[in-house]
């Protein structure tokens, strides 16, 4: 999935940005961190869903997509979190999840760096969706699950 992404980089926010902007504006009703607080994006990209004004730092497997990514950020993949137990007041992680090679590891490591509020969002009509529930019915409380167009979008604790 990672060479998928470096293949449509140049043309990623062309593609995608107006559709998780949409996101990121339901989300925000939900998360709203002062300036010192320390956001986590998971799955970042080019840093559209990285908009947030607080220190963030973003983390995606995608080189060529966080190449273009302005903001502090890192290859990374959302199953193997490189930072300490509790090291984030926020985590979001938009349209992400689906891609993981190990759905429940990445929950329980996005719920291991979260100190607060966390968003997930995931495309609605796919195979994994089931399994996708499930790992974050068993890892979180859910305090919002809002059906977008493409996406549900869920708000947790």
């Amino acid at each position: 999935m990672d060479e998928y992404y470096d293949k449509i980089a140049k043309g990623y926010n062309e593609l995608h940005a107006e559709e998780q902007k949409k996101k990121l504006a339901i989300i925000k009703k939900y998360i709203q961190p002062e300036k010192s607080d320390l956001l986590l994006d998971v799955g970042c990209g080019t840093g559209v869903s990285s908009d947030w004004d607080c220190k963030v730092i973003g983390i995606d497997p995608s080189v060529e997509l966080i190449k273009q990514n302005p903001r502090n950020k890192a290859a990374a993949k959302g199953e193997f979190l490189p930072f300490k137990d509790d090291s984030f007041d926020y985590v979001v992680s938009l349209t992400a999840i689906q891609n993981f090679s190990d759905i429940e590891k990445g929950v329980k490591e996005i719920k291991r760096v979260a100190r607060g509020r966390i968003a997930i969002t995931t495309l609605k009509k796919i195979k994994k969706i089931g399994q996708i529930k499930e790992a974050i019915k068993n890892n979180f409380n859910i305090i919002e699950e809002i059906e977008e167009e493409k996406d549900i979008i869920f708000i947790l604790e």
